[in-house]
């Protein structure tokens, strides 16, 4: 198997990255100074493992802007590595970074901090199912702002619009009366409330159908184009990654087991890899 984690700040991907980043900010005319080329997630050699392993020396990064979709077979922790980001877990070995901090030294205020840069959308959605679509998507900003109750609502209003729903004919409706594909843009809605800098997926494709994955695909696209949010996605849905992501991860044994564009995963001439491709 060929593996390319991209791991240190001279990486050829880093290098890229850091000319992209000239280049917008000479287009906004702006200085080079204000802007750094770090990752804003980045996996340091991490290591897991419960009654058996689940991450071996897994190295990855992913830079502002950017939708990094992570593949692979069942229980080969795709996961795990959410719930690394978000402190749910910390490692054996290695290092998490969010944002320049390695969340496994954060006080557990300091880790309820950081959380609120980020959005989670969950398997299933997982609305609270007693309030409304209007709660539902409310209830981060009543836990963790101080808006009003006229900026909630104004703020509950722009997030459903921009995953397509019209807030007059959702916001009192129960998640019991929403279709599958809804109620997984009600989530992503949800986890748009306070305005991330990070959204994270766990499977947001699942058990949809194909017009329906579609639309999920879009709004997640739309995020990175409109909103420049940076997005770790874990999904065993291949033809949705190659749409949405900037660059995929392949675990496998494990460990990292490719890591590039769509593109050249298509075109690596490794076995395991297009086993995994065509098996999909």
């Amino acid at each position: 198997m060929s593996a390319d984690s991209a791991s240190t700040s001279d990486s050829p991907r880093a290098q890229r990255v850091r000319a992209a980043i000239r280049r917008e900010l000479r287009a906004d005319g702006a200085g080079e100074e204000s802007v750094g080329a770090s990752p804003v997630i980045a996996l340091e050699g991490v290591s897991l493992a419960f009654d058996r392993p689940v991450l071996e020396d897994v190295s990855l990064e992913v830079y502002r802007g950017e939708t990094l979709v992570i593949v692979g077979e069942s229980g080969t922790g795709k996961s795990t590595a959410l719930k690394l980001i978000l402190r749910l877990l910390v490692p054996d070995r290695g290092r998490v970074v969010v944002n320049g901090r390695d969340v496994a030294g954060l006080s557990f205020e300091e880790a309820l901090a950081t959380r609120q840069h980020m959005g989670m959308v969950f398997q299933g959605a997982a609305l609270f199912d007693s309030m409304s679509v209007f709660e539902n998507v409310a209830y981060p900003l009543r836990e963790h702002t101080s808006l009003s109750d006229d900026e909630i609502e104004a703020r509950v209003r722009e997030k459903l619009r921009f995953v397509d729903l019209d807030p007059d004919h959702v916001m009192d409706l129960l998640p019991a009366e929403l279709s599958g594909g809804m109620k997984k843009r009600v989530g992503i809605a949800r986890g748009l409330a306070n305005d991330p800098e990070i959204m994270l997926y766990d499977e947001p494709t699942s058990g949809l159908d194909p017009l329906t994955t579609a639309t999920i695909t879009r709004l997640i696209v739309k995020l990175q184009r409109e909103l420049r949010v940076t997005s770790v996605v874990v999904s065993h849905d291949i033809r949705s990654a190659n749409r949405m992501a900037s660059y995929i991860a392949l675990l496998a044994d494990h460990r990292i087991a490719f890591f590039g564009t769509p593109e050249e995963m298509a075109a690596s001439e490794d076995r395991y890899i297009q086993d995994f491709l065509g098996g999909l």
